[in-house]
């Protein structure tokens, strides 16, 4: 009979078991894997202060379930659950009951208000998609309102904006709002001298667990912002219009966006289970809880590691997730379980498109290698759970469809123009590159040695040898002295091979540009070939635009009238597909 194995949440801890599990099941074993969770998608939590500060759209952060567990064993069922039975092993919600034989409890965490007065009523806390959302709407909001106000205090409240919380999401927040307001205020017509932006932390410093140099960094960072950043100042009371601080300090204000505290996450009805400090659940060595047969990761769970419990991270997560689906593994095979032993490899914030820092395995990096770290972390996380499109969709999203303001630069660069004005172009080069490769054939290029080594002549590579053949000589005056040895000790004496690859990559490239299949490949190619030319006996006429042609099509060319449009998808599908069930289906169309 098949174990039933049930995961309670779809964040970053539970997708990480899901895709364990359904990896490391072995095809015989008869394991159902279901995750549950309230949403039809994964949120990255990390990434929802570039919604809030509108740099991406909504969808950028939220990726269905449907696209992560694609070609995979998981069920995903869409439901909210109310309660545990532990004793009778199954979890109900409103209307279903979900039995189980393993149970892991991924449910992560949400905002804490310390009981402050006036929080839970008037704050705006940042902790889920509905929450960035809906703070994204006020924002816009406020200054609309703004730009209509004549009384000169509410409309100063109207554009004071406070981040409660000096940690990683209220500086990430905060320095996305920095951004954005300069769009808004062009928008609406209002003086950036009016908005006032203020980061609020209670603890002496802002970004406690980095390095006092990095804190500088990011402290110098949000005053070119013009950001005021108040410490050592925790929130007392929060009103419609104000928010008050412990030392009496009043702030007018409607906005007060809250960062600074989370909890595990609850249930509506309380559940019969040991827990620790934030309500986090207990668990051993082996990310168990009390009860044998159930497991508790992510945020919710409190994994002691030394003196200490792991903190509420990302990579906490994934390897909390990923031990619990190997021990659940381990324990249906009888075999031995596997300690956890957590490795954090460090930390990085970004605040703002434009500064980051990053303490990664003891090293501290500049501004610019963070912001490219930063990059390169999110994009390995989702090509690990979604694959190519995934990565794409990211990149689409933090790049070409980038809502704030832009620098100069940038702007050439965001702009997305339809790749059909390019077939034209795409066309013409590939009737070119064909008629270069069938005019070599016709040489006699695939028949006989013709490549020689002799100094060309100024305005073409062929010339005539006293015997009345034709030979193309590959080194001339200008070529480097590494080429010309590369030529004459390998190029030359293997003439004919290296001929019949040249003519192979000339027609090749125009069949490709023809029909507009893996352009962006051919594009490279063509470049590679230029280069070659360059080296050897350098460009003519005719072909000089070769470059900027082939530089020009790599923008996605082959996707308008051409196989792209369709091979490139399938691909990506294909290889999905492939390293969910390490086999290739032919006909796969979604």
């Amino acid at each position: 009979m098949a174990k039933k194995v049930l995961i309670l949440g779809a964040g970053y801890a539970g997708v990480e078991v899901a895709l364990t599990l359904a990896k490391k099941k072995r095809p015989k074993e008869e394991i159902d894997i279901t995750i549950i969770d309230k949403n039809p998608y994964h949120t990255l939590l990390t990434e929802l202060h570039e919604v809030a500060g509108n740099k991406v759209p909504e969808e950028a952060v939220a990726i269905p379930l449907r696209e992560i567990f694609k070609y995979t064993p998981v069920n995903v069922i869409k439901d909210e659950i109310k309660s545990i039975d532990f004793s009778n092993s199954y979890v109900a919600s409103e209307n279903h009951r979900y039995e189980y034989d393993y149970l892991v409890i991924a449910l992560g965490s949400e905002q804490n208000f310390y009981g402050i007065e006036g929080m839970d009523k008037y704050a705006y806390p940042l902790w889920s998609l509905k929450d960035a959302i809906r703070i994204r709407e006020h924002i816009k909001e406020c200054f609309i309102k703004a730009s209509q106000e004549q009384d000169v205090e509410k409309r100063k409240k109207l554009l004071t904006f406070v981040v409660g919380g000096g940690g990683f999401t209220g500086v990430e927040m905060i320095g996305e709002l920095s951004i954005w307001v300069k769009t808004l205020c062009e928008e609406y017509n209002i003086s950036r001298d009016e908005v006032n932006l203020i980061l609020v932390e209670a603890l002496p410093v802002i970004l406690c667990t980095l390095s006092e140099s990095n804190r500088k960094k990011v402290m110098r960072y949000l005053a070119r912002k013009n950001v005021n950043v108040i410490t050592d100042s925790p929130v007392a009371k929060v009103a419609e219009d104000f928010i008050e601080l412990r030392d009496g300090t009043k702030v007018d204000t409607y906005t007060l966006i809250w960062t600074a505290g989370i909890r595990a996450a609850r249930l509506s009805q309380p559940i019969d289970i040991e827990t620790g400090p934030s309500a986090r659940i207990k668990v051993d060595k082996y990310t168990r809880t009390q009860y044998p047969n159930v497991y508790a990761v992510g945020d919710i769970a409190a994994f002691i590691s030394g003196d200490e419990i792991l903190p509420a991270l990302v990579e906490t997560a994934i390897q909390t997730g990923r031990n619990a689906a190997k021990n659940i593994l381990a324990d249906i095979r009888n075999e031995k379980k596997e300690e956890l032993s957590p490795k954090l490899h460090g930390i990085m914030v970004s605040v703002g498109s434009y500064c980051a820092v990053s303490e990664v395995m003891g090293r501290k990096f500049p501004i610019f290698i963070s912001i490219i770290l930063k990059y390169m972390v999110n994009i390995h996380y989702l090509f690990g759970i979604g694959g190519f499109e995934l990565v794409f969709r990211y990149i689409k999203n933090e790049f070409f469809y980038k809502r704030q303001s832009k620098s100069i630069v940038e702007r050439h660069f965001t702009v997305l123009n339809p790749t059909f004005w390019l077939v034209p172009l795409r066309l013409f080069f590939g009737y070119s590159w064909l008629v270069e490769g069938i005019g070599k054939i016709s040489g006699g290029w695939l028949t006989k040695p013709l490549l020689a080594g002799l100094p060309a002549d100024t305005t073409t590579s062929a010339s005539v040898t006293e015997t009345g053949e034709v030979v193309f000589r590959i080194i001339s005056e200008h070529t480097p002295a590494w080429y010309a040895w590369i030529a004459e000790n390998i190029i030359i004496p293997n003439a004919l091979f290296f001929q019949v690859l040249i003519v192979l990559a000339e027609v090749g490239l125009g069949l490709a540009f023809l029909s507009g299949t893996f352009t962006f490949i051919a594009c490279l190619v063509s470049l590679g070939l230029n280069l070659n030319f360059i080296l050897s006996t350098g460009l003519y006429d005719y072909n000089w635009w070769f470059i900027p042609a082939a530089i020009a099509l790599m923008g996605k060319s082959g996707h308008a009238f051409g196989v792209d449009h369709y091979l490139i998808p399938y691909l990506m599908r294909q290889w999905r597909y492939f390293v969910r069930n390490k086999k290739i289906k032919l006909l796969l169309f979604k």
